[in-house]
């Protein structure tokens, strides 16, 4: 077994902390010539989820990168059709760091988990004789269709109980004979993987070790620098997996003051220097340039690891929209604040007509305001609001500046 090599550079907390957010494409000047394609491609991964508040959460993404990019365009890049004889999509859904958008030249190194999938049993959905054929059949001779149109996505009005259609389109999505390449009304679209990927990446050649070699690679330069279990997580990775390949992954090993020992929590957090890991490039180059200021989706990977967004930003981060509403501190979908590289309070939003609602709002203190007010103005702005309303305020005193300010960006 390869012995890690030993740290060599040690940063500093706020050397780390920057390191991230440009590695995240939130530092610095925006990168719109190559438009939500290159954020995609950037990231690795983009997390979807069914909530949709101001937008869904795989729109927010690009938005808090790119600025007010047009919601039709953020569709368009991640689902270019695929037509017979037309461009082929640049993206696909799989299951990564959860069910995510994925650039399409990386479906050759997700083979290992595919493989894992075709070995192990095949969860508690019976499948009926000759179901899984009939689904590739009918896909074969009618083209992309949805779960409804295949023969129907449920048996019952339950959530859970899926028809056997489904079932087996589910099953061959995971095996990767058949791919999700857009979403129709918030409905998988499936095709055949031999017809929606490029030919030359329509394999499953490479063992697993080089899989997760690559993506252990891709999750450091899209972290910048991370622990272990940063890494493993970013394409929910094994412990085990990660630790075969970092030594030759072309990750650097570093320590960083200040993130506390593994396994210490968010308690120790401050307790001396830990070991990460880090992409060279990311270390080459001066990290400078203007930071964005910007309402984040709680699915946005800066910050969709809870423990990693404390050590980086002091900042406790929890999605309440599946907290019973009586338990909720700061909403049903809390965004953080970004601004200054900080995350300096939260937004739970809201719209009415033609007005983005702020139901309820946290302050890091009076030094947030000009950046929230910020916040808050360019989201309504992008989703075509002409007002904001400001309802619940956890730090009421500072309600009067709030509302000045976001009045004087209104204009």
């Amino acid at each position: 077994m390869t012995t890690d090599p030993r740290p060599t550079t040690e940063l500093s907390a706020d050397e780390a902390r920057r390191i991230a957010l440009r590695a995240q494409g939130l530092l610095g000047a925006p990168d719109r010539r190559g438009g939500v394609r290159g954020v995609l491609r950037h990231l690795g991964a983009v997390q979807l989820d069914t909530i949709s508040v101001l937008a869904r959460s795989h729109e927010l993404v690009p938005y808090a990168r790119l600025g007010a990019v047009g919601r039709g365009r953020v569709e368009e890049a991640y689902w270019a059709p695929a037509t017979e004889g037309g461009p082929r999509p640049h993206a696909f859904e799989y299951w990564s760091h959860a069910a995510c958008i994925l650039p399409v030249e990386e479906w050759p190194h997700f083979a290992f988990r595919r493989r894992a999938y075709r070995a192990r049993p095949h969860w508690n959905h019976e499948l009926p004789d000759g179901a899984y054929e009939q689904v590739i059949k009918q896909l074969r001779t009618e083209g992309p269709l949805t779960a409804t149109e295949l023969g129907g996505a449920k048996r019952t009005g339950e959530w859970w109980d899926w028809s056997a259609a489904k079932v087996a389109v589910e099953r061959a999505l995971m095996y990767g004979e058949v791919v999700c390449t857009r979403r129709h009304s918030w409905k998988r679209v499936y095709d055949l993987a031999e017809r929606a990927i490029p030919e030359a990446l329509l394999h499953d050649e490479l063992d697993d070790r080089e899989c997760v070699r690559r993506l252990v690679r891709l999750a450091g330069r899209s972290l910048g620098v991370g622990t272990r279990a940063d890494i493993a997580d970013y394409h929910r990775l094994r412990g085990e997996q990660v630790d075969a390949v970092l030594a030759d992954s072309g990750l650097v090993p570093v320590t960083v003051a200040g993130w506390g020992r593994p396994g210490s929590g968010a308690r120790g957090a401050r307790r001396g220097p830990a070991e990460a890991w880090a992409d060279p490039e990311a270390l080459g180059t001066p990290v400078r340039g203007r930071h964005r200021t910007t309402l984040l989706s709680p699915f946005d990977s800066l910050v969709w690891e809870r423990a990693r967004t404390e050590r980086i930003f002091g900042f406790t981060h929890r999605l309440e929209a599946y907290v019973p509403r009586p338990k909720r501190i700061h909403g049903y979908f809390a965004m953080p604040v970004l601004s200054g590289g900080r995350l300096v309070g939260r937004v739970d939003p809201g719209r009415e007509g033609k007005t983005l609602v702020a139901k309820q709002i946290s302050l890091a203190g009076p030094a947030a305001v000009p950046g929230v007010a910020q916040a808050l103005v360019e989201a309504a702005s992008w989703v075509d609001c002409t007002g904001v309303r400001v309802e619940r305020l956890a730090e009421e005193e500072l309600r009067a500046p709030l509302t000045a300010e976001v009045a004087r960006l209104l204009g």
